[in-house]
């Protein structure tokens, strides 16, 4: 819930690494930042086991020091061109398996990582919409959050006036129990298959939706 109501607060930057080495680097920003207030999310359990200094990251002895950011700035991880998965945080990671999923079924997908809820990278986002037919929005966030404020973006933007099919991927309204990531996913719907399902789905694809979560 903290993505929905850090967001509305005026002036607040708000942001969320999807592995280990983009949280050193949001610590890095929010330190950076002297003229309005920011915020990070710290995911929960352990890193995906990158190689920090490869990253960017200095490796002291204690600590670690991640490079300032620039603020507002989403990231492509990969391109394609039937749909664009757009990640907030460390869903961005399951966007990106759930891509390579869709291979299988001959649909190519573009996968960006927002890093920023507040400022949007509309610059981004605008070329997203413009470039694919499908637009998934995917993150661990109550209604309100992330997903919202991109299609206020789009909507404003005149991006939703013509055939551009959306869909936010999010946390339902109702209590999840406490239990792994995994089990948690499941039952949130946000795990690698039920993203790709979704866009499946939205290709008019339904017995293929189907068969991918039952795999």
């Amino acid at each position: 819930y903290d993505i929905t109501f850090m967001a509305c607060l005026p002036d607040m930057v708000v942001m969320a690494p999807r592995n280990e080495a983009e949280l050193c680097h949001m610590i890095a920003t929010s330190f950076a930042i002297d003229d309005c207030p920011s915020c990070f999310r710290y995911p929960r359990g352990p890193g995906i086991g990158l190689d920090l200094e490869l990253e960017g990251v200095k490796v002291g002895n204690p600590g670690y020091k991640g490079v300032p950011l620039e603020v507002g700035k989403g990231q492509v991880l990969r391109e394609g061109t039937h749909a664009c998965l757009l990640g907030y945080g460390t869903p961005t990671n399951n966007c990106l398996k759930a891509a390579k999923l869709l291979e299988e079924y001959g649909i190519s997908v573009t996968v960006a990582d927002a890093r920023f809820c507040k400022p949007l990278d509309e610059k981004l986002i605008r070329r997203l919409a413009k470039e694919h037919p499908i637009l998934v929005t995917v993150e661990e966030g109550s209604v309100g959050g992330f997903a919202s404020h991109v299609l206020q973006f789009l909507a404003l933007d005149g991006l939703l006036d013509g055939n551009l099919k959306v869909r936010p991927l999010l946390l339902p309204d109702v209590p999840i129990e406490h239990g792994s990531d995994q089990f948690q996913l499941e039952q949130a719907g946000l795990t690698p298959a039920h993203i790709a399902s979704t866009v499946l789905s939205l290709q008019g694809k339904t017995a293929e939706s189907l068969q991918i979560l039952a795999k």
